[in-house]
């Protein structure tokens, strides 16, 4: 997710004196990065000047976000951490699986202030849709497994684009429904890999928000299959979302893979073929086909 935090846009102003502090803030962020030596006293000095500039607000904002981290190794007894990797295993003392993973920490006042900066400046500039994604990405970040305030703000923010179908732009560029609902997806997925209880309800509230705005979307249709599949092991639940699925898109691939999926979870021959069936005639690629093929004729008895 954190890569919508480099979309907060800084545009030029045409007030010269103001350009001249976004001139030579840019000048000394591209050689130090947005908190390296001397940005924070050029902010300052800027903020002192022009209180309500949109490029100084943004500025400090990528100022203290960035300030407010720093990076540490942690270590778990789990296999998984916040859909990580480990970057390391070892053993303990009892013979026991350590598993060591990088993680971020924050500090809560100096992230306190980046929200406030970004704050201002989506009051300022409210139709500037990658702003507001930066918000909730550095809320889903600091929030890491238990994403209430993003999840909240994401609410929010489908609510007010469905209720007052506002005329978002995003890093200048009109944006439509398709390119909202990718937007969308792409914190549903964010919280689905971090494979904790809040990341799976987040998953599945902000879905079915999504649904109540676009009846019959396969996308966010197959993501309630997903719940109930991974988030709940429940793939009974989940059968129900994906055959909806294939009823509206039959050749749709998530919900057939994952109709084998959870076929098989169920021990369910007669419901594996079918899904085999159907992925041996719309995968893709050549040999998903034919292994999808070989095993339908295994369990049909052909040799």
């Amino acid at each position: 997710m954190s890569l919508l935090i480099a979309a907060v846009s800084i545009p030029a102003l045409a007030q010269s004196t103001e350009q001249e502090y976004l001139e030579r803030y840019n000048r000394l962020t591209k050689n130090v990065g947005n908190a390296g030596v001397g940005v924070e006293t050029l902010i300052n000095r800027w903020e002192e000047a022009f209180p309500e500039d949109e490029n100084m607000l943004a500025a400090a904002f990528l100022f203290y976000y960035e300030k407010c981290q720093s990076d540490n190794t942690v270590s778990m007894g789990t296999s998984t951490y916040l859909g990580q990797k480990p970057i390391l295993q070892l053993k303990d003392s009892l013979g026991n699986d350590v598993y060591y993973y990088y993680d971020t920490q924050y500090d809560d006042e100096l992230f306190g202030k980046a929200q406030q900066y970004i704050d201002k400046v989506n009051q300022k500039a409210p139709l500037k849709l990658e702003n507001r994604c930066a918000a909730i990405t550095a809320l889903a970040n600091y929030e890491k497994g238990s994403p209430d305030m993003a999840l909240s703000r994401i609410k929010e923010l489908v609510a007010f684009n469905y209720g007052s179908k506002p005329a978002w732009t995003y890093e200048d560029q009109a944006v439509d429904n398709e390119m909202f609902k990718a937007l969308v997806q792409e914190y549903c997925y964010s919280f689905f890999k971090l494979a904790t209880p809040s990341g799976y309800e987040a998953f599945r509230s902000i879905s079915e928000d999504m649904l109540k705005y676009n009846a019959d979307d396969v996308l966010f249709l197959d993501n309630l299959g997903s719940y109930h599949l991974v988030g709940k092991n429940d793939p009974k639940a989940a059968q129900k979302f994906y055959d909806k699925v294939l009823k509206i898109k039959k050749d749709d691939l998530t919900a057939i893979r994952n109709g084998v999926i959870l076929s098989r979870k169920m021990k369910n021959v007669k419901l594996e073929k079918k899904y085999l069936a159907l992925l041996a005639q719309y995968a893709e690629d050549e040999p998903t086909k034919q292994s999808s093929q070989a095993r339908l004729d295994y369990l049909n008895g052909k040799k």
